[in-house]
């Protein structure tokens, strides 16, 4: 018989995960759209500027994600817990910047 605990961990497991393939996605965007401006030159600098400017925040966004996943994939309810909480909500803050990044340059 599965217990609620183990369904808990399973569904902390999977948010978490989630949250890390949105910031992968999230920053191969931005790695994409930074390679694109590149290849514009001077034409592309405001856009390659952006990219740079979101670099880092991308780069936290992930980590945490790991993080998240990590906790996720402990033993005990209050890692399941913590792991849930972090793959959520960096999994949310990586789809909204992915929102403003995309609306800011669509058609650009």
């Amino acid at each position: 018989m599965v217990t609620m605990a183990a369904l808990f961990g399973v569904l902390a497991f999977l948010v978490a995960l989630g949250g890390v393939i949105v910031t992968l996605l999230n920053a191969a965007y931005l790695a994409m759209l930074g390679s694109a401006a590149a290849k514009r030159g001077m034409s592309g600098e405001p856009v390659t500027t952006y990219v740079r400017g979101q670099r880092t925040p991308a780069a936290i966004l992930l980590a945490v994600a790991v993080l998240g996943l990590v906790f996720a994939a402990a033993r005990g309810s209050v890692p399941d817990l913590v792991g849930l909480v972090l793959g959520a909500g960096t999994g949310v803050a990586a789809y909204r910047a992915l929102g403003v990044t995309r609306r800011r340059f669509r058609g650009a």
